[in-house]
């Protein structure tokens, strides 16, 4: 006969509920901080691996990188010093701050073995630093003269492209605590949210009409590349065209062949670039403008992004779109008299190339 006292037992009970909740929210939450599926690397590892700064855990550490590494330290420095006699207990407001998130910004990575205090200290350090660049970035008065991330010639770019990585990306809940104890002096007269911040980091290298994503750059993300995605999805559903050209035609005839068979194209009034509608025998593109570099590493990482989710995948199915739309140079020659695609560097043949890129290795479709 089982004797043990009624106290106990209540106390296993709570123990046992305990810790089925933890499982089911670390089961529940979205991992969302992934390796780059192997195919992708394959294809072109250049798109996903940072070259100039690490964040997160993931490519920590590495070669080449330990320049960046020491500014980061120096940028978490001055981040904390603008308040006189402050450093120390700045420090202590932080780590008691990341401390309580420790469990739900873990639950963001397919991986991860660190201790509690090089977690705790890599998403402090990182986080101060983005903090940090995003308020350089916009208030040029706090720089310091000569700051070499901003006078060395094409190093603030690089440091962009590897900020979109993601394989180099921190927990966006992270990033939003740390700012709201952030002390700026009242001189600098900061009004800026931090979503603010970063669309004027990335602003000018993003795609598509500049007003929306203004707009949408404040929707929920989990980290700043899913935030630039959330500026991108779809606002519409599809449309059913009344004649006999379906979805799946759109898919397997170039721009010059719709063109031969009646159907015309035009440039979108819609200022979500992923918005392309085909009704009535006209397809609507909205417009857009490739930057070199950065439009194909940011495209790269998104499509692997949904490579991980099981719902719907915008830019994957964008990209595959245009592949087929724009086959050849005389295409794009057809969709840039259109206005659908403005060419400031790319020639129509790196147009081409572009799209056969991205869907290189990208498994989509009934076969994903």
């Amino acid at each position: 006969m089982d004797h043990t006292p009624a106290s106990a037992i209540t106390q296993a009970k709570k123990d046992l509920v305990t810790s089925i909740k933890e499982k089911l929210e670390a089961v529940s939450s979205l991992k969302s901080i992934f390796r780059v599926p192997e195919k992708l690397l394959e294809a072109n590892e250049k798109m996903y691996i940072p070259s100039t700064v690490s964040i997160g855990p993931l490519h920590h550490g590495k070669e080449g990188l330990k320049y960046m590494e020491d500014r980061k330290w120096h940028y978490l420095f001055t981040l904390l010093s603008r308040q006189p006699n402050q450093l120390e207990s700045s420090l202590h407001e932080f780590v008691n701050a990341l401390s309580d998130l420790e469990k739900p910004a873990r639950n963001f990575y397919s991986e991860l073995n660190l201790t509690w205090s090089q977690f705790m200290e890599m998403m402090l350090v990182d986080g101060c630093f983005i903090i940090e660049l995003f308020l350089k970035y916009s208030l040029k008065d706090i720089r310091s003269r000569g700051d070499p991330t901003f006078s060395t010639p094409g190093l603030l770019n690089r440091v962009r492209c590897d900020l979109i990585l993601l394989e180099s990306q921190i927990p966006f809940l992270i990033l939003q605590r740390l700012f709201q104890i952030v002390l700026i002096p009242i001189q600098y007269e900061l009004t800026l949210t931090l979503c603010e911040l970063a669309v004027r980091f990335f602003r000018k290298m993003l795609p598509g009409d500049k007003d929306i994503v203004n707009e949408k750059f404040s929707q929920e993300g989990y980290h700043l590349l899913d935030l630039i995605r959330q500026c991108y999805l779809p606002t519409y559903a599809r449309v059913m065209s009344k004649r006999s050209v379906s979805q799946g035609d759109l898919e397997t005839e170039s721009a010059t062949k719709l063109k031969k068979d009646g159907i015309k194209s035009k440039s979108s009034k819609a200022k979500s670039l992923l918005n392309i509608k085909f009704a009535n025998g006209v397809l609507e593109v909205p417009s857009f403008t490739p930057h070199h570099h950065f439009t194909e590493m940011l495209f790269s990482n998104l499509i692997a992004l949904e490579q991980h989710q099981n719902d719907s995948q915008p830019f994957t199915s964008y990209v595959f779109l245009m592949k087929a739309l724009v086959c050849n140079e005389n295409d794009v020659k057809l969709f840039r008299n259109r206005g659908i695609v403005i060419m400031d560097n790319y020639t129509e043949k790196e147009v081409c190339d572009l799209f056969k890129r991205l869907c290189g290795k990208v498994e989509y479709g009934e076969d994903k």
